[in-house]
Order: structure tokens, then sequence, then C-alpha cells
């Protein structure tokens, strides 16, 4: 049975705040680093040696080239070389490819082996301000293995960002989006909270917002924005709540759970913005209460969607 035969379903670990991680390393060296991976953003992890490796001339340094996998044309990308790991010629020949999906685009990332699937409490993945000091950090968060080893978990939306940057935020069709529209009153006046961990994707709320001249405030985890929320005397400044689904300390899902419950709070409209689009993702955010959904590649359409759900 192979590691990801073991996957349970990742929606129902989310809305009880846990994650299922694959754990890899991208070298065979004694002091190579372990990483990981949500379960849910992978399908299938091939050996390399057996697929075709095609270049493509003029391509980004990290992009490899593309394999042919069950029909699909998939770009493989250098994940050793983005962590500054250099592999030799008979490395390569030995090493995996781990079939990936972020928001619909398969892509391969380079690794050496998969490790063993772990499931973790999200209050058990930490994000020490290290990892934020640097704006180009690679790290989001990390956890333990059984054996006191540190995992590291990546800012995967970076390495997505940085090497095929058209599969992402729009971020001048987001300016397009808001031409005609007529913002309201309390948006305009308010101030949208959003709990997200990533930096490429903080960088892109940031620049939406900024552009539409709203306030926003960010948290790097969702139970900083639950906190804050909470201890608010007068919750109607907040115009609407984004939130993501994984992040450390706490689950969006559990984000919508705490303030959909809570009178203070539940009348406030909640949207995820999330890579797990997967259609038990989405039903479980609506069962909880969220107001909306929106795809993390399409987070240009994120302010007509909270006019919308501020008018419902």
């Amino acid at each position: 049975m192979s590691v990801l035969d073991k996957v349970d379903a990742a929606t129902n670990l989310a809305k009880n705040n846990e994650l299922q991680l694959l754990v890899f390393r991208v070298s065979n060296s004694k002091d190579s680093a372990y990483y990981a991976i949500n379960v849910f953003k992978t399908r299938e992890v091939v050996e390399s040696k057996n697929h075709y490796l095609t270049q493509i001339p003029s391509a980004h340094v990290l992009l490899e080239g593309t394999i042919i996998l069950r029909g699909l044309q998939i770009p493989v990308l250098n994940l050793p070389l983005w962590l500054d790991v250099h592999l030799m010629k008979d490395e390569k020949k030995k090493s995996n490819i781990l079939i990936c999906d972020f928001n619909g685009i398969i892509i391969g990332l380079r690794i050496m082996s998969a490790y063993r699937v772990i499931k973790k409490n999200w209050n058990q993945m930490h994000a020490p301000d290290s990892y934020r000091l640097k704006k180009d950090g690679l790290v989001m968060n990390d956890t333990r293995l059984e054996d006191g080893s540190l995992c590291l978990i990546l800012d995967y939306e970076k390495l997505l960002s940085d090497v095929i940057p058209q599969a992402m935020v729009n971020i001048l069709e987001s300016q397009e989006n808001i031409k005609n529209l007529e913002i309201p009153k309390k948006l305009k006046n308010g101030t949208v909270l959003i709990a997200e961990d990533s930096k490429t994707a903080q960088r892109a709320l940031t620049q939406i917002f900024s552009n539409a001249n709203i306030n926003m405030k960010l948290f790097d985890n969702g139970k900083k924005l639950v906190d804050y929320v909470l201890a608010l005397e007068d919750t109607s400044i907040i115009p609407a709540i984004i939130t993501d689904i994984e992040m450390p300390e706490m689950s969006g899902f559990t984000v919508i759970k705490i303030l959909k419950e809570n009178l203070h709070s539940k009348k406030i409209p909640i949207i995820v913005n999330s890579s797990m689009t997967g259609d038990n993702n989405k039903r479980e955010a609506e069962m909880l209460g969220a107001n909306g959904f929106i795809d993390k590649t399409k987070s240009h359409n994120v302010i007509p969607l909270i006019i919308s759900v501020m008018d419902a």
C-alpha cells in the first residue's frame, strides 16, 4: 500500500481542526530536512525514471520540463533547486515526482522520496516570526515528527507565483472588476479582516484592497483573527471577514464555526479564500455558515463577492 492510500477525507479532518500531511525529503543527504504538504493537494507519487521529461525552451530555471501522465501534460518543478539543493544526475534518476493539484492546476514537484503520512491538529503547527522576517521566505510553518525532527511546510503558492505567475491572482483584473461597482458605505468606511498565512497571498490581497481604497487588517492565522473579533465591543465596523482554510493554530473551518455560533459576530459575512476548492470543502464551509467561497487563484474577484454577500 502506498503512503497516499492511507489518506482520509481532508474535509472531515479540517472541520475538526486537523489535517494530514505527506512528509517527504528532497535529498538522500543525512542532513536533509523533512518537508510536508497537505495530502489534499496531492494526487500520487511517480518514479522519475519511468517518465520522459520534455524540456521547454526559455522556460523558468525551476521549470524542468513536462511529462505526460494519463493523457495530461504536467509541468515538473525543481523543488530541490528552489530550496538550494542541487541533485546529481544519478540522484535525479532515483528521484520521484509528487503530482499535486493547486486550484485545478496540476503540477509535478521533484522530490527524492515520500516518507509517510502524518495526522496533526492545526494547533500543533507553528509559525515562528523568523519565517516572516524575510519578504521572500520559503517556509510558512512547521511541526514535529514523532522522533522530534522538525518538519517544514513550504509556501507552495510562492513557488507557483515564481514559476507560473499566469496561474496566480491577476491584480490588474481586480481593478477592472471594481471600475463600475458602487462600493457600499459600510465597506468603504469599515475594515475587512483577513486570516491568511501565505506571504504570497497576503501581498496579493493587500494590493487588491489598496487599489480599491478599502481598509483591511491582516492576521497570520485564524486564532489571531478570532481573538480580535471576540474582543471587539462593536463588530459593526467589520463589513466582512476573509479566511483561508489551511492555517497554523486554527483552521478556517474552525474560524467560521466559532464566529457564526457567537451572537457577537454571527452576522458578519465570511468568505473562504482557499486553494482547497473541492466540492466537499465548499459544502462544509456553507454548512458552517460561510457566505461565500472563492478559489485563491481567483482572488481578484473577491471585492465583487464581498459586495454580493453584503447585499444578500
